[in-house]
């Protein structure tokens, strides 16, 4: 048996140096939870661009307050590596921990420059840095802030005795993205989200039954208060700032498709659960999309690294 643990947390937002002195809180509470592998949400470093769906001049052409936000959520990501990487890396050595969270990602010299990626980081025991994956493709509003990732880091990375991989948000609707990985042997999957609301926990769970695995479903929790305070909000959200825009629905499903840990709303909490790598195992007894319920002699896949 393996101890996991979700970190369902709010980010201080656009504020990554906040963020991450209240990451590294919350990671040593999971370590002393027995926790060896330690989840955190879609782009948590520092914040998800929530107000691109709720600010209703944000997506406006050559607009002012949305340069500035943007600017300081540019000055908010890190770069990988980077300072901060190292710091979650000591953390991850110290405790024996592995690391799998989202972040904003800044390219600061070279190709890329001025972008911002959104990404997923495994981080193993030892403080090496597993794998880099950028999301593939931002999500409708998300493409005024991302730019598109790559294929380098759709695979899976054995740590623990256990093969661990991961995609971002809609991803998980993307079929040849959750073939890849289906393909690299996952054990344990985490799915990372703003907020697991019903469509994405619909996802999650689909994923789980077609892969065969272990789903750590992570969301996260944002008030309007969050909010950048240079763009204008909907009179229904300014006169409520203690209201919850992403609500966490955080989860565990198992290979079977059924929760093991249910969805968990409205609360702040590092989330402790155990997974038995064996059940995947024998899950696979029935199904095998990347095994015996593959058909390679009709079907042809090829992932590009390079594009």
């Amino acid at each position: 048996m393996l101890k996991v643990a979700i970190v369902q947390h709010a980010p201080i937002y656009l504020d990554v140096q906040a963020s991450l002195q209240k990451l590294c809180t919350h990671i040593e509470e999971a370590a002393a939870g027995g926790a060896v592998i330690v989840a955190i949400g879609e782009s948590w470093l520092s914040g998800y661009p929530a107000w691109l769906d709720h600010c209703p001049e944000a997506a406006l052409w050559d607009h002012p307050p949305t340069k500035e936000v943007f600017a300081l959520m540019y000055q908010n990501s890190i770069c990988v590596p980077g300072p901060e990487t190292e710091v979650l890396a000591s953390l991850a050595r110290q405790h024996q921990l592995t690391l799998v969270l989202g972040v904003n990602e800044r390219v600061e010299e070279g190709p890329g420059n001025g972008s911002i990626y959104n990404s997923l980081l495994i981080i193993g025991p030892e403080g090496q840095l597993l794998n880099h994956h950028r999301k593939l493709m931002p999500t409708y509003t998300e493409k005024l802030v991302y730019a598109l990732g790559d294929g380098r880091g759709l695979k899976s990375v054995r740590v623990n005795g256990v093969q661990i991989g991961g995609l971002i948000c809609w991803e998980h609707w993307m079929p040849l993205a959750r073939q890849c990985l289906h393909n690299a042997g996952e054990h344990l999957h985490v799915a990372l989200w703003p907020t697991v609301h019903d469509i994405h926990q619909l996802a999650s769970r689909h994923y789980a039954f077609e892969g065969r695995c272990f789903v750590l479903a992570v969301g996260q929790l944002m008030r309007v208060k969050d909010l950048p305070p240079q763009l204008r909000m909907p009179e229904t959200l300014s006169t409520q700032p203690e209201k919850l825009l992403l609500r966490g629905g955080s989860c565990l499903i198992g290979p079977d498709g059924h929760f093991l840990l249910s969805p968990q709303w409205d609360t702040e909490a590092v989330l402790l659960a155990e997974i038995d790598p064996l059940r995947v195992l024998q899950e696979r007894m029935t199904l095998d999309t990347s095994g015996h319920y593959q058909r390679p002699d009709l079907f042809h896949f090829e992932l590009k690294t390079n594009g």
